[in-house]
């Protein structure tokens, strides 16, 4: 039987705070004239919290585009976060996410294509799929990108913002969803769009700080003539790769990086109607890889897609890289809301995997202060398998009592369609 990969829930978060190119003007020198015709873009989204990060922004955007797809996180096999600004170097911001979300039985891990990573990662959500590894994949795109621009350099700081996007992807037996991939890479042009600082090539010193090494450098004229070319040559060869015209495809969804690059590349060159191109960098800006997402969900939100819609994402990024996918849409939009107990049941779900993760924080300080020493194995593993039990009988209770919620629910809406049939005749 031949298996295919659908998108079946989806979701976005922004941070509250709104930097507008007036508040920039503040800030460098710049006018919102310029930015406004360089860019096309107006405001973006920053982190304002110490305490949010790249993986607060993903499990936001992650438990609503669960409750989209009605998808317990328990059932979840695999979580890809693709980010250019990860929590940690490790551990991945993929494992924070499953722990955030009590995904209990899945796999995560990090992505790193730059811009294009979102479709890298749908891509690789496919692969899995399709060989029988895995049946639901969590994919998300999110950056805190504010946290490596360098505030004081007007080519750079007025491009970039803060956000997340994230697809839930399940396996079906229904021809459609991804039908094609092109994944494309020249690292001969690593160093035109690059933090040079803060991995093993360059470690942080003193230097490099006062550098400003650690921010974002980018030769423009070149990324921008790169990003013209590829993004259009991409588009034609996914289309190409599923046996397709652009004629056949509905919407194209480009990574929103600057208004003047989509006109050119997008519109101009392939000759693709401009009000077929989805563009939301405007309110936005630069947010790499979660800059798809979320104009995959604002789309959907306005009512744009409908099933059957071919759809292209085409994105380019650091290293260089470049990536397209071709999708056929199967959901019927909008969606009906979640039920009132099942969106208690996933709340329930969340308060009880930070408990657990909580317990099982606590176990490891406590075998560390009690039986620190190596020669205490047997009773540190006594100890440990016990607090282990504990942490798996909330996590089973967690289960059961997201898939009673669910169970009743189901049944509910089961006896309803028979009641709805039966009043029928």
């Amino acid at each position: 039987m031949t298996v295919y990969s659908r998108i079946i829930g989806w979701g976005k978060y922004v941070p509250q705070r709104v930097l507008t190119n007036a508040d920039l003007e503040k800030m460098v020198e710049t006018s919102d004239a310029w930015i406004r015709s360089r860019t096309g873009i107006q405001e973006r989204r920053i982190v304002d919290d110490p305490d949010e990060s790249t993986a607060t922004l993903a499990t936001r955007a992650a438990r609503r585009a669960l409750a989209k797809a009605n998808v317990d996180p328990d059932n979840l096999d695999l979580i890809i976060v693709a980010s250019s600004t990860p929590d940690y170097s490790f551990p991945a911001t993929a494992c924070l996410v499953q722990d955030a979300l009590g995904a209990s039985h899945a796999g995560a891990y990090d992505l790193s294509a730059a811009c294009s990573g979102f479709v890298y990662g749908l891509a690789m959500a496919h692969g899995q799929i399709v060989a029988g590894l895995a049946k639901t994949i969590l994919v998300i795109g999110a950056e805190t990108l504010s946290r490596i621009t360098d505030w004081s350099d007007r080519n750079t700081c007025v491009l970039f913002g803060d956000g997340a996007g994230a697809v839930v992807v399940q396996a079906s037996d229904q021809p459609g969803g991804l039908l094609s991939a092109v994944l494309g890479s020249d690292g001969s042009g690593a160093d035109l769009l690059i933090v040079p600082a803060s991995g093993t090539r360059y470690p942080t010193t003193m230097k490099t700080v006062a550098n400003g090494d650690h921010y974002i450098k980018m030769a423009g004229r070149e990324v921008f003539r790169f990003a013209v070319r590829v993004m259009a040559n991409a588009t034609r060869e996914v289309v190409q790769k599923a046996g397709l015209t652009l004629e056949d495809v509905d919407w194209i969804i480009p990574h929103q990086a600057n208004v003047r690059i989509i006109q050119a590349s997008v519109v101009r060159q392939l000759k693709f109607p401009a009000d077929r191109v989805y563009m939301n960098l405007d309110r936005y800006g630069n947010t790499s890889t979660a800059s798809i997402p979320i104009a995959l969900v604002e789309a959907i939100e306005e009512g744009k897609l409908k099933a059957g819609d071919h759809i292209v994402f085409v994105g380019f990024g650091g290293g260089l890289t470049w990536a397209a996918a071709l999708l056929q849409w199967g959901v019927k939009t909008p969606k009906p809301p979640l039920p009132w107990q099942k969106r208690i049941g996933l709340t329930m779900h969340y308060q009880l995997a930070l408990l657990r993760s909580f317990l099982r924080r606590w176990r490891r300080k406590v075998i560390g202060f009690l039986f620190g020493s190596p020669d205490t194995e047997t009773t540190t593993e006594k100890v440990s398998a016990h607090v282990d039990k504990l942490g798996d009988k909330v996590g089973d209770h967690v289960a059961k009592v997201s898939s009673k919620v669910y169970k009743k629910v189901e049944s509910d809406k089961t006896t309803d369609t028979e009641q709805e049939r039966k009043s029928q005749h």
